[in-house]
């Protein structure tokens, strides 16, 4: 008995224990509180900005100039992108309109938040006129059992009211076939392809047969010397990523519409642009401190060495030793002096918490050409082209300082200074000698 009271811990640890339970119940349902107050206040920013946008010119009710500007005051408050809050709001919006039960069952802290996601993402198959139904029984299942637990039941459950064929959901789904990237860490990403399952086992198949054909090509020798340190020794995943990057970057398509006859297309002319950063002790091999790839994350000086040595066009940039701020531009082989000075300065876009690199913006003139801004490099910064929309259509304004400072105005009257991005290196100055970085 002592031996068992012993491995459970005293009565003195238990007290403990009953202690912290409690005060993780109380933060728990604090976190509930707040996360449906959050809910609740977006979704009204959303309705808000649906009646802004009733009364607007069409061209802006296309783009959702309304929403935009709303959820980039929001983002402001919260730190985060606007494009982030903007399907924060979409999604509160479709909980606090069309699941309410959920919604307060999720409140009562009968369910979570996961949950929640779990009802709301079966529910889209559901119509409307049985979402009711559909959301109840949701909610009764969800209270008895973990949210992955319960995924398949309210799967299932809402299979047997939908009133679409998978057929007909399919073809809706593959209108939203996409790919995106995300960065990771360590200098690496996923590049993620929302594409029909069929053609992605296909793709898999076609790789992985691919691989097997490079691995088993490999001569006895090469065999022989992997246990040597032979000079191939990648796993079959690591040649699949391999084949799938040299594939993409570059293959040509088999369907090309800019093609004439027997005459090829352009599209595989069309070769990869990426904005890299590189400090110059980084590029002579004197340090191996990390490069910037613009809008993304920190690259590995062996791969920004390479990339460098292959550039057709890369620009000097000499910076001040103290502050940063970029003192002159070279060229080598580029056109474009402003250009070239500007994406130099700005990196990427400048609106507050929007990394896009500047090669994939438009230059912006800050007091805008038709009032009489001028063409200089004080009156110009890169935006993206959902924020130079936003400058353009909505009451965010902008104004630019010396040094390529932006300060910008939210609708509220909220300023949020933007200045002109740091150098991704810092050195310490032994004399008054400008440093020089050289991004291209």
């Amino acid at each position: 008995m002592g031996e068992c009271s012993g491995a459970m811990g005293s009565d003195g640890d238990v007290a403990v224990l009953v202690s912290i339970v409690g005060e993780v119940e109380s933060a728990a349902a604090a976190v509930t509180a707040g996360q449906v107050a959050e809910v609740r206040a977006l979704a009204r920013a959303g309705q808000l900005a649906e009646r802004q946008a009733a009364g607007a010119p069409a061209r802006v009710r296309a783009h959702d100039m309304a929403l935009r500007a709303v959820a980039a005051e929001l983002g402001g408050v919260l730190r985060v992108t606007d494009r982030t809050v903007q399907v924060r709001i979409d999604e509160a919006r479709t909980i606090v309109e069309d699941y309410s039960s959920a919604l307060t069952a999720w409140e009562a802290g009968r369910i979570t938040r996961a949950h929640v996601r779990v009802i709301v993402d079966a529910g889209t198959v559901v119509p409307s006129g049985l979402r009711a139904g559909f959301e109840v029984e949701a909610v009764r299942l969800c209270e008895g059992d973990t949210p992955n637990r319960v995924r398949a039941a309210v799967e299932t459950l809402a299979e047997r009211m939908a009133d679409r064929s998978f057929t007909d959901r399919h073809r809706d789904a593959a209108a939203n076939r996409c790919v995106r990237v995300v960065p990771g860490r360590d200098g690496m990403s996923d590049v993620v392809a929302t594409v029909p399952t069929v053609i992605a086992d296909g793709i898999l198949d076609r790789l992985t047969q691919q691989a097997q054909t490079v691995i088993d090509a490999r001569t006895s020798d090469d065999r022989n010397a992997i246990g040597d340190g032979g000079s191939d020794v990648r796993r079959i995943d690591q040649v699949r990523a391999d084949i799938l990057t040299d594939l993409l970057l570059t293959g040509v398509p088999s369907l090309d519409p800019t093609a004439a006859g027997d005459a090829p297309g352009v599209l595989g002319a069309i070769r990869a642009q990426v904005q890299v950063i590189v400090p110059v002790l980084t590029l002579l091999g004197a340090d191996d401190g990390p490069a910037d790839l613009v809008g993304r994350s920190p690259v590995d000086a062996d791969t920004a060495r390479c990339l460098a040595a292959h550039a057709p066009s890369w620009t000097r940039v000499l910076t001040d030793p103290i502050d940063g701020t970029v003192v002159t531009v070279d060229r080598y082989r580029t056109a474009w002096p402003q250009r070239r000075f500007l994406r130099a300065r700005d990196q990427h876009c400048r609106f507050p918490g929007c990394r896009r690199a500047a090669i994939r913006c438009e230059i912006d003139h800050t007091i805008d050409a038709a009032l009489g801004g001028p063409t200089t490099l004080s009156n110009l910064a890169h935006l993206c082209q959902r924020h130079h929309s936003m400058k353009q259509f909505t009451r965010w304004r902008v104004r630019q300082l010396p040094r390529g400072v932006l300060e910008w105005t939210s609708p509220t009257g909220r300023t949020y200074r933007e200045d002109a991005p740091a150098p991704p290196v810092a050195f310490t100055p032994a004399s008054v000698e400008p440093v020089e970085n050289a991004p291209f």
